[in-house]
């Protein structure tokens, strides 16, 4: 479980560097596109589109990286209710929805991807296909992080979750022992 953990960490980091630089290079497509409409009069067609194709990475790959860092918001209003030997139980339905819809962003993702790439973007002259890539890229990830969870879950390990207090896992040992005064989840 280490090993996969270290792997899928640094699956992790490498998505978020990757949403952060996407980040980044949209608000430079943006400004550059402000200033060759507003000083230079002129426009730059293919600025805008690129802009709508990064933001859609850097949205999936941070979604799927809060996914497996438990940074998600959840709605847990009906586990402070429930004995604490339920509550396991319900955040891995949780995760499980979480794995469902990730298949289903990687299947319906495809299929748009499959019926657009004969298409081509104009402004950017590539395929359609390329529209869709961040939804079954994205969705890979949610279910790879999902199931993570569950393997974590059911070995007695901690999955941290939104509102947990627990710190950012360090990289020798990937998180895989429980911070101090945290229950193993």
């Amino acid at each position: 479980m280490r090993r996969v953990a270290r792997v899928t960490g640094a699956l992790a980091t490498a998505g978020l560097w990757t949403a952060g630089a996407g980040l980044v290079l949209m608000t430079v497509f943006i400004a550059a596109q402000v200033f060759w409409r507003y000083v230079l009069n002129d426009s730059l067609q293919w600025t805008e589109p690129a802009a709508v194709m990064i933001m859609g990475w850097f949205i999936f790959l941070g979604a799927a990286v809060g996914i497996r860092e438990g940074y998600h918001l959840s709605f847990d209003v009906v586990l402070y209710v429930l004995p604490d030997r339920v509550r396991p139980w319900l955040y891995s339905v949780s995760d499980f929805v979480v794995a469902g819809f990730g298949t289903g962003m990687v299947i319906y993702g495809a299929e748009l991807a499959g019926r657009t790439a004969g298409n081509k973007l104009p402004a950017l002259g590539i395929s359609g296909a390329f529209d869709f890539l961040p939804l079954v890229g994205g969705g890979a990830l949610l279910v790879l992080f999902a199931l993570e969870r569950l393997a974590r879950r059911a070995a007695g390990l901690s999955t941290p979750r939104f509102g947990d207090d627990h710190e950012i896992e360090p990289a020798s040992d990937a998180g895989l022992s429980a911070a101090p005064g945290s229950e193993a989840r």
